[in-house]
């Protein structure tokens, strides 16, 4: 590698935060297209790097890794940026919510976009009704947590965490691509509204939309990627 990281990437995908995460970082990384279109997370290289297949992969001096949230903390942590430090007192209630949106909101989201992964496509849509309302309820959860303001979830602050819950937000605006997508209302929010309104004019999203053509406005009213390489979905 050329940088100290490589982002094994696709368009608009989970990779996207670590991407944001970096550029807010002011870290140097490389990227790596990981083409949808043609199976490639299912490929030997990349399962080399992933046996899971699931996307991103960063690359890093210490060897690569893998899952949204392990990947966040450690840059956190190598950098000392964008998280309570180890020491710090907010450090428990930061890791307590980080990972309530790695293990709730995003297992559910995977439910919610891959129903037919988890149960006869028939069944796919009772599915996705009984998630739906899970997520609203995160959703509503959060926000009396950022109406606190704490430091990690703070409209003028930002944080690996609050990466990762504007494009879990934007993501529940834009798929499925052809199922009801009404249930999901920003306005419920008003104050994870507000960050994700903060976060878009930084010039770690400005970056990002660039890279992955993302819109004007990719965390509150969101539309679809139009990336000049590889594909979403």
């Amino acid at each position: 590698m050329n940088a100290p990281y490589r982002l094994h990437f696709a368009p608009d995908n989970a990779s996207l935060v670590i991407r944001l995460v970096l550029e807010e970082m002011g870290l140097p990384y490389e990227t790596a297209l990981v083409d949808r279109r043609q199976n490639a997370q299912n490929g030997a290289a990349y399962r080399g790097l992933n046996p899971n297949g699931l996307i991103p992969v960063l690359e890093t001096p210490q060897g690569p890794i893998f899952e949204t949230a392990a990947i966040l903390l450690w840059l956190a942590d190598t950098h000392a940026q964008l998280a309570p430090a180890s020491d710090n007192p907010d450090r428990a209630a930061f890791l307590k919510w980080l990972f309530f949106a790695s293990n709730t909101i995003h297992a559910d989201l995977r439910i919610l976009f891959y129903a037919e992964k988890y149960i006869d496509a028939a069944q796919a849509e009772t599915l996705r009704n009984g998630i739906r309302p899970r997520l609203r309820q995160h959703l509503r959860v959060l926000d009396d947590v950022a109406k606190t303001s704490p430091s990690w979830l703070h409209a003028d602050q930002p944080s690996v965490l609050t990466y990762y819950l504007a494009c879990q937000m934007r993501w529940m605006s834009l798929y499925p691509e052809r199922a009801d997508r009404s249930w999901y209302q920003l306005a419920d929010t008003p104050y994870l509204q507000t960050i994700l309104m903060r976060l878009e004019s930084r010039p770690a999203t400005r970056a990002a939309i660039a890279a992955e053509g993302l819109g004007v406005t990719p965390f509150t009213s969101p539309s679809y990627a139009h990336p000049p390489e590889g594909s979403a979905t």
